[in-house]
């Protein structure tokens, strides 16, 4: 892996942006917990980026393809930086009009106590949700996504029934043993939204 941290990534056609390394979950098949990084890039953060230096390091890359959008996703959970994610996607739509996705694990309204998250995500210009569910039922995501909050699970569920009315929304899950993927899928068809099964990235592969 790079030394340099990296705060945009590339795969494929898609920019990525790891605007920290904060989390408000513990996942036992967390990336981050046996890698430090992905495809050659360094994704552990020595501090949480500033927006010049995010806006700076993306105005880097943005120009030497056509990109097919910019998605909030790294090595930490980017509604912990509500602001950052809205100053940021607010410039990325001014500036370059590209499509826009969060990547979350659903704690927006944990962490974010006494604000309108899906509004001000709508207002700056977010296009689409991925929300890692992860779990069938409470306490399977206890189990393995090891959330700070004690109702996490029940937050994770509200927080897709909110975005799903503003945003083309997906659940998804790692396919780890303890996940019931069949569940999960009937839970996004109950819920009226997309899903979509990650492929678990082992400490060996």
């Amino acid at each position: 892996m790079g030394r340099v941290p990296s705060i945009v990534y590339w795969l494929e056609d898609r920019l990525y942006l790891n605007i920290t390394n904060r989390c408000s979950n513990d996942c036992y098949f967390c990336l981050r917990r046996f890698k430090d990084g992905i495809s050659g890039f360094n994704l552990t953060l020595q501090h949480d980026p500033s927006f010049i230096e995010i806006a700076d390091a993306l105005q880097s890359v943005v120009n030497r393809r056509s990109w097919r959008e910019v998605v909030f996703c790294g090595f930490g959970e980017p509604l912990e930086r509500l602001d950052c994610v809205i100053e940021v996607s607010k410039w990325v739509k001014r500036y370059f009009g590209l499509r826009i996705r969060v990547d979350t694990n659903g704690h927006g309204y944990l962490l974010n106590k006494g604000r309108n998250v899906v509004e001000e995500l709508k207002a700056a210009g977010v296009d689409a949700v991925s929300v890692s569910l992860n779990a069938h039922d409470k306490e399977t995501y206890n189990k393995v996504c090891r959330p700070k909050f004690p109702d996490a699970f029940e937050s994770v569920l509200d927080f897709v029934d909110r975005v799903k009315t503003r945003f083309y929304t997906e659940t998804t899950a790692v396919d780890v043993p303890e996940v019931n993927v069949q569940k999960l899928e009937e839970m996004a068809i109950r819920m009226g939204v997309n899903f979509r099964v990650r492929k678990y990235l082992s400490p060996v592969s």
